[in-house]
């Protein structure tokens, strides 16, 4: 029998779909959830599920931003052979983010065993979610909001790329979370940083879901679960990621630093109450 039932799967794709890409930690929130449901967080199969649900979201941003993402890879392509091409923002975006990705790679194979082990733990997730909210709000104060998705440059890239290192060894901290503060302290405006966030999660996130498909299948996940899970993700993340762009677009980070904060100091609280196990 699958770990994970397929109800338990929709729950779970809805947490993730919803989470995934706002600054408030995909992972985080999965494990709570997880954890109130009954179910092992450190289990090889749920940690599998989890990764490759992740490509029903990472599918909905390639749905939402399919024209922007054909231009870019269009202009990659034309850039290999024709040298003059080589010089247009979009070439030089695509081989951005394609090296924005090798540190995450680099850092996620290397620290696994940590990563699936100690640094899985609830209390790790709880302190994230309430540091990662400091940074966030710094960064959303301190950035000068001057500069848009054209003036990003490679530094730009590697910086928010390597930042997402920081959510994979402390799940809580959020990806979307690291990825737009670093950009929001880069002077980037807030929907630029969404955008950037964006096209910087597609690969990784991408890679981490076909790495653990193998794994999820073959540990008892179930294959029916897991397809329930990553529909339902896609459906709910696509719908996320277009409330995302406009609310950034006229609102401050405020209101997620102070959700990440409550639900943090809560999940101290389970834990400590014996209602959660880390």
């Amino acid at each position: 029998m699958s770990v994970i039932s397929v109800g338990q799967a929709v729950v779970l794709g809805a947490v993730e779909g919803v989470t995934e890409f706002l600054p408030v930690s995909s992972t985080g929130h999965l494990k709570i959830v997880e954890g109130l449901m009954g179910i092992p967080v450190d289990d090889d199969a749920v940690v599998g599920f989890s990764a490759v649900i992740q490509v029903g979201a990472i599918a909905a941003v390639l749905v939402y931003f399919f024209k922007d993402i054909v231009r870019i890879v269009s202009a990659w392509g034309r850039g290999l052979r024709n040298r003059e091409e080589r010089y247009r923002h979009d070439y030089q975006f695509a081989w951005w983010v394609i090296c924005a990705t090798i540190p995450i790679v680099v850092v996620g194979l290397a620290a696994k065993p940590l990563i699936e082990g100690p640094l899985a733990s609830l209390w790790v997730v709880a302190g994230s979610l309430i540091v990662g909210s400091g940074v966030m709000w710094a960064a959303d104060r301190r950035g000068r909001h001057k500069r848009g998705e054209d003036d990003t440059s490679f530094r730009d890239a590697m910086l928010v790329g390597s930042s997402q290192i920081l959510a994979l060894l402390f799940p809580g901290f959020s990806r979307s979370g690291a990825t737009m503060s670093t950009a929001l302290l880069l002077d980037l405006d807030r929907v630029a940083a969404t955008r950037l966030s964006f096209f910087l999660g597609i690969p990784a996130l991408t890679g981490a879901g076909l790495y653990e498909l193998k794994d999820a299948l073959g540990t008892g996940a179930g294959a029916a679960p897991l397809a329930v899970g990553t529909l339902v993700s896609f459906v709910v993340a696509y719908a996320s990621i277009a409330w995302l762009l406009k609310f950034v677009a006229k609102h401050s980070f405020t209101a997620f630093v102070i959700y990440r904060i409550v639900v943090g100091v809560l999940l101290f609280g389970l834990l400590g109450a014996g209602v959660l196990h880390s």
